[in-house]
């Protein structure tokens, strides 16, 4: 007998690997990179323009590219090839540094060629990032997903902490042009990281290929229809739209509640960062011991209280220690909804899967920002750092209707034989469409109820994977007999669909069958819509 694999919650477990330890390296100094280009391309702007307002645009620059290209590069992660796909961004991101160095070094660089060149660098970050990680995801086992998510969050709050800084002696000695040429290294860093640990190639399958369009639907379809993923998105917003109030009103804090300028908001911003990094090298034993829920009420917790002594305490040493709290507080949280999200997607669907947490998590995060620096100018910062504790710790009452969990191996392993093969002597085309599939089930009497039940525990599954409207109808000629019914919207559509089931979907549809009547079997129908 096979004994499963005992999950480890030690960081260093996914480290010993050799592919996951060259790709988070490769990471390291990725991310590094961005961080160091994005520092230099604010102060150039301030230099150039004296603006704060240019300077800010060169942030909208950073994270825009992430909001219109997340779910679409998820997509093309999930449908593609994804090595091609990774180092094809790599090679225009590598382009899009090296002119911009040269500019900055020829001194031609000037606010419009800086806000569109890294808005461009932005667009290949947000392309390969779902493809990157899922890379990351499938280098190490199962079991040590969530160590290698967290090794990966440190490597990016790390990467925050140190690239501005490394930058600003750069800048400062050699000038802006040497800090995006370290860019490009960092870029070509990556490139070869991928080049050498490429990510496993998706199944062979002989299904019509999903249009862009479709894949977005898809993934849209998923999320709204998987319990397990759309709770964590949900909990995500929550999370971040109310967390957002102390990241955005930093200056703030630095400047009105401590009186420290310039260098106390890098000290506040750098006990933030220390704290999530010290988080991450504990997170996996304090999530083994905690539990998931228990995990994020103690981090809401936490960080509401983090932001009040932000609102009320004037000695800077509880403030540094409570913001270090907090960091680790947001970074013990987020990682664990970031590991939800990628353990309980199936493979065909898990790059889109990460793509919208990404999406949910820095949509809301933006307006969250805006709409607590609209109150603060309003109420001030200590009402509105107490309304968003408030809004953090009512957060917590997200867990009953929306419960967190990762999901089971069973629950995203593919099926096999759910479903008997199909044999059709003129089968429709892929584009021919809608489809309607009826389930006919002749059950045993007197179990109606029981039967109704069991049967509607198909229907998140079947919405899930494929079907627009899903119905259970009763046959008035015969009380033993009831037909489900549902509809897709396209032939390849459905044999999408039929192939996403899986080992939980196969154990639904036996539980079912135990209703029919002895020797009957469930009889499956297509139609095709013709008018």
């Amino acid at each position: 007998m096979t004994v499963p694999a005992t999950p480890s919650h030690s960081i260093w477990s996914p480290l010993r690997l050799p592919a996951f330890r060259g790709l988070w390296t490769g990471s390291v100094v990725y991310f590094t990179g961005n961080a160091m280009q994005v520092m230099a391309a604010s102060w150039l702007m301030v230099e150039l323009t004296g603006s704060s307002f240019l300077a800010a645009l060169v942030q909208t620059a950073v994270f825009l590219p992430m909001f219109l290209l997340a779910l679409p590069a998820g997509v093309l992660a999930d449908t593609t090839d994804r090595r091609r796909l990774i180092l094809s961004a790599l090679a225009v991101q590598t382009g899009v540094c090296v002119l911009l160095a040269l500019l900055a070094m020829a001194g031609w660089a000037g606010p419009a060629s800086l806000l569109l060149f890294t808005f461009a660098a932005g667009c290949c970050t947000a392309v390969l990032s779902p493809a990157w990680n899922t890379t990351v995801a499938d280098s190490v086992p199962r079991q040590d997903m969530p160590q290698a998510i967290t090794a990966m969050s440190i490597a990016w709050n790390s990467a925050r902490a140190v690239g501005p800084s490394v930058a600003g002696f750069v800048f400062a000695w050699l000038g802006a042009g040497w800090v995006f040429a370290a860019a490009v290294a960092s870029t070509i860093a990556m490139w070869q990281a991928v080049r050498r640990w490429p990510p496993r190639p998706h199944p062979e399958t002989r299904l019509p290929a999903e249009r862009l369009w479709g894949g977005t639907l898809s993934g849209l379809r998923y999320a709204r229809h998987s319990p397990i993923i759309l709770a964590q998105l949900l909990r995500a917003i929550a999370y971040t739209g109310a967390g957002s109030a102390l990241w955005a009103l930093l200056p703030g804090i630095a400047a009105q509640q401590l009186n420290t300028g310039a260098a106390g908001f890098g000290i506040l911003m750098g006990c933030l960062g220390t704290g999530a990094v010290a988080a991450g090298l504990v997170l996996g034993k304090v999530r083994a011991r905690l539990g998931l829920e228990r995990l994020i009420t103690v981090g809401c917790i936490l960080f509401a209280l983090a932001m009040l002594v932000a609102a009320y305490v004037r000695v800077h040493a509880v403030v540094y220690a409570s913001l270090a709290v907090g960091g680790a507080a947001w970074m013990a949280v987020m990682a664990t909804f970031n590991t939800a999200t990628q353990s309980s997607a199936p493979p065909w669907v898990r790059s889109r899967a990460a793509a919208l947490h990404t999406l949910s998590s820095l949509g809301a995060f933006a307006m969250g920002s805006a709409l607590w620096g609209a109150i603060s100018g309003i109420a001030g910062l200590p009402i509105t750092l107490t309304l968003a504790a408030l809004a953090m710790a009512g957060g917590i009452f997200l867990a009953r209707p929306f419960p967190l969990r990762m999901g089971d191996a069973h629950e995203i392993t593919p099926a096999t034989g759910l479903w008997e093969e199909l044999h059709m002597q003129d089968p429709p085309a892929p584009e021919d469409g809608p489809v309607a599939v009826e389930l006919s089930y002749r059950i045993r009497d007197g179990e109606a109820q029981e039967f109704l039940h069991a049967v509607t525990q198909l229907r998140a599954a079947r919405r899930r994977d494929g079907a627009t409207i899903w119905r259970v109808y009763r046959d008035l000629g015969d009380s033993s007999r009831y037909v489900e019914r549902f509809i897709v919207a396209s032939w390849a559509d459905y044999l999408h669909q039929r192939a996403r089931a899986t080992m939980a979907d196969q154990q639904l549809e036996a539980q079912v069958r135990e209703f029919l009547q002895p020797g009957e079997q469930v009889v499956m129908q297509h139609y095709l819509a013709e008018r």
